[in-house]
């Protein structure tokens, strides 16, 4: 098991165990577990995720901390839009689309203001960081 994966689990299982609520760094943070497939394996894999919420939709940002490439789940979701996703102890459906424009920038800029970090990673990479909106189905 890598060292991302490994970090993920012991999160997804706080995750699991705590009702959705983290702590540590994480501490008050909006959570979430997204359910992806592999766009080439086809193998289900769970992400933790912040998120901003959009009224009944929610925000998730392909931000992999600022790295020049975009996180694997990203290409997944892309791949397979319909998506599952942990919130609290709801697990709800949702088809996965990538903001653009005025839309991206409007949730963009909100989410660096609700978590500074996200600012950060922005300055480490020359991409711009896709914003997906999971719609609830």
């Amino acid at each position: 098991m890598t060292e991302t994966n490994d970090w993920n689990a012991k999160i997804i299982d706080e995750f699991r165990a705590n009702d959705g609520k983290l702590g540590g760094p994480f501490e008050g943070a909006d959570m979430l577990l997204l359910h992806t497939w592999g766009a080439k394996t086809g193998a289900e894999r769970v992400n933790p995720l912040a998120y901003q919420p959009l009224g009944d939709d929610i925000a998730i940002f392909a931000s992999k901390a600022g790295a020049d490439t975009n996180p694997d789940w990203f290409y997944n979701l892309k791949a397979h839009p319909d998506v599952t996703i942990e919130v609290g102890t709801d697990t709800v459906a949702a088809r996965a689309r990538v903001a653009e424009g005025e839309e991206r920038e409007r949730i963009w800029a909100r989410q660096k203001e609700i978590m500074p970090g996200f600012a950060e990673y922005e300055t480490k990479t020359s991409r711009q960081i896709p914003v997906v909106i999971l719609e609830r189905v």
